[in-house]
């Protein structure tokens, strides 16, 4: 689908958006316990109830953001998205479109190696953790972003990820 003819956001895309931001969100702040369930088992120490149970949870809701991000990007190669606004120019459209592809690249590699450390190898754990601080500055720079576009170009880009078909 032509990108020009795509005029906003589907109420899909937007709650898959946001969605996803919640559940990352999460697990950056809460995903220390999988680290220490781990450390638990080598040493064969009991966990905390709370640490068990965040542990826990950050594998099935690790598993939610792989399944939920690989709807999205069904949902981005059958529908498309809307243009980039023009305002900011060309540089950061460019920009924005490899800041876009690492979080995609992200959301599919952090879980994978969660996944691959807990059923192949520790080891993967390694490049599993790398994800969190990569993950922080790409939120950061994005957050950035749609703030900028808000209120330096006031050009409706935040809009666009809040109201449905808006242009």
């Amino acid at each position: 689908m032509n990108r020009s003819l795509v005029r906003g956001y589907s109420p899909l895309q937007l709650v898959l958006h946001w969605g996803i931001a919640a559940l990352v969100l999460f697990q950056l702040v809460f995903g220390e316990s999988m680290g220490e369930a781990q450390r638990a088992a080598a040493r064969g120490t009991i966990l905390t109830g709370t640490d068990a149970t965040l542990a826990t949870a950050h594998y099935w809701v690790g598993i939610a953001v792989l399944a939920l991000v690989l709807l999205r990007l069904v949902l981005r190669l059958t529908r498309s998205v809307p243009a980039p606004m023009e305002t900011a120019g060309r540089l950061a459209a460019r920009l924005a479109g490899v800041a876009h592809a690492a979080f995609y690249v992200l959301l599919v590699v952090v879980p994978v190696t969660g996944l691959l450390a807990v059923y192949v190898s520790p080891e993967f754990g390694d490049i599993h953790e790398i994800g969190k601080p990569v993950f922080i500055v790409l939120i950061a720079l994005h957050a950035a972003a749609a703030l900028y576009h808000q209120f330096w170009l006031r050009d409706g880009t935040l809009r666009r990820m809040l109201v449905p078909g808006a242009p």
